[in-house]
């Protein structure tokens, strides 16, 4: 498979990829450039430059997965990516030592007036009384997110002596108290904290986060830090605090304009400024461009990757017991949709066994991605199953249960379509697929790329007329089961085929006396 990456990673990610697959290292494209390009790659790596927009994912027809080599994804469309099925992961571990340090390098700085101090020196000058510091000990830090950065200063605040303080709705009071933080409510940490560093996601809820109310609730004299995203600060509103005196002082590293030309911050006193260096460690470069590659490899080699943004994140437990059923399932998708003859409206699937005590979120996936890949021609995956059964109106119902008689595990789908249901169940027997359930039949059998199905009158010599039409059609047939529960009453009989079924052939053996109905199942991949 084909690489592209956009912008500047270390060597050792870019040597990683190599191992595997073909690389082009093309930085400094324009858009127009990387649109045109795109179409020809199967994988893209970016840091933060880079604007993955739906232009850009348009374009990349053969896109299978995009590698943000950082924490944040601000500058790549997830819904767009979603919708198309390509993959994002990031970093999120990579950095997070240096990210951590600089915060504090900031903080110090900021606490001592370091910069101000250095530039006064070389500038012949020596005004000791002007850069009187403030000392950390005893302080109170409120930390605004309590991720792997926030947990990790929160850490080396401890030893600091620092009393620590932090917001975050996602994390629960045990996890905080195990780092030493106590949890409190927004407005309380803004009352409360002589630092506060901040340490989210830029979207829609955290966008001016820090702003003219939230100002007015902060301690005054407080030193306020960014080391997140930019955007997370009101620029404007920061540098009049700043002016004012209600804030003490602000060290940013991130800017809502990278470079920050014409930030009101550029001339606002008491700041530490520095041009988005958090990751810009030489270890940090190394870990991160290393870890996003790893997970491209992981993606296009089909396997789920450690830190997708836009799928569900398996812990390996789930990942190793689902996996023998993800073939299962994308079968019974195929098998449910041509059975229904018609678009499912609502789509059942149903976990029985050891396997309802895993997370049921890949199984669906496949699941849908069977049932769908009949009647559209988009990429269906674990990314975009659920929003594409969104769109088409179809509705989606996980239901478990202990329960699966003498299976270990059973799947099985209900497919609701005009007023009628089809159900198909199946197992995984030592690794391979087992068929055993046809609506209200029990059977047992393998599944095949090409499945004659019929439904008829339990008679003498039904069996044999149909075998003979398919054999003067010179159609071989590998594995056949009747399913039954009363003597020459309805039955299903499921028949392996070694070829595919002409239609003149389906046609004949519809018109025999006892059939009432038949299907050709394609259920293999390149069917």
């Amino acid at each position: 498979m084909r690489i592209l990456v956009a912008e500047p990673v270390a060597d050792a990610g870019v040597d990683l990829l190599r191992a595997h697959h073909e690389v082009d290292v093309r930085t400094g494209l324009s858009k127009e450039e990387i649109v045109a390009a795109i179409g020809d790659y199967d994988a893209l790596v970016v840091r933060s430059q880079v604007q993955v927009d739906a232009d850009v994912i348009g374009a990349g027809s053969r896109l299978v997965v995009i590698g943000r080599a950082g924490v944040g994804v601000d500058n790549v469309d997830l819904d767009a990516a979603t919708r198309a099925g390509i993959v994002v992961v990031n970093a999120p571990t990579g950095n997070t030592i240096a990210a951590a340090e600089h915060t504090l390098a900031l903080m110090y700085a900021l606490a001592r007036r370091i910069p101000a101090a250095d530039a006064s020196l070389r500038r012949g000058e020596w005004k000791r009384s002007q850069f009187t510091g403030t000392e950390l000990r005893g302080k109170t830090l409120g930390i605004i997110g309590l991720g792997k950065i926030g947990l990790a200063i929160a850490d080396r605040a401890r030893a600091m002596e620092m009393a620590i303080i932090g917001h975050d709705p996602y994390v629960t009071a045990e996890q905080a108290a195990n780092h030493g933080v106590e949890p409190v409510e927004l407005d309380d940490l803004f009352g409360r904290a002589d630092v506060i560093t901040v340490h989210v996601p830029l979207n829609r809820a955290t966008r001016g986060l820090i702003g003219p109310v939230t100002l007015e609730k902060i301690k005054r004299g407080a030193l306020l830090l960014n080391v997140a995203r930019g955007g997370v600060l009101d620029e404007g509103a920061v540098a009049a605090a700043l002016a004012d005196g209600r804030l003490g002082g602000a060290a940013v590293d991130v800017f809502e304009t990278e470079p920050p030309i014409g930030s009101p911050l550029l001339e606002a006193p008491n700041t530490v400024l520095t041009p988005h260096l958090g990751a810009s460690t030489a270890e940090a470069q190394v870990l991160v461009a290393t870890e996003v590659a790893a997970q491209i490899l992981d993606v296009l080699d089909g396997r789920p990757a450690s830190y997708a943004v836009n799928a569900p994140l398996l812990t390996p437990e789930t990942a190793q017991a689902v996996a023998p059923y993800l073939p299962l399932a994308e079968t019974l998708g195929r098998f449910a949709a041509q059975l229904a003859r018609s678009g499912a409206g609502t789509l059942t699937v149903e976990i029985a066994g050891d396997l309802a005590a895993h997370d049921a979120t890949p199984l669906t996936a496949a699941a849908l991605r069977g049932l769908l890949e009949t009647v559209t021609t988009e990429r269906v995956n674990l990314v975009n199953a659920a929003t594409l059964a969104r769109v088409r109106g179809i509705t989606v119902v996980e239901r478990k249960t202990p329960e699966a008689g003498p299976y270990a595990s059973l799947l099985t789908l209900s497919a609701e379509a005009e007023g009628r249901t089809v159900r198909i169940g199946g197992t995984v027997v030592a690794g391979e697929s087992r068929l055993v359930r046809l609506d209200d039949y029990w059977l047992d059998m393998a599944p095949s790329d090409v499945m004659l199905v019929t439904r008829h009158r339990d008679r003498p010599g039904t069996m044999g007329r149909i075998g003979q039409l398919l054999g003067d059609a010179d159609v071989n047939i590998s594995a056949m089961h009747l399913a039954r529960r009363i003597p020459r009453e309805d039955a299903f009989m499921i028949l392996a085929l070694d070829d595919d079924v002409p239609d003149g052939v389906a046609d004949a053996i519809r018109a025999t006396d006892a059939v009432i109905d038949l299907w050709v199942i394609r259920a293999g991949t390149d069917r």
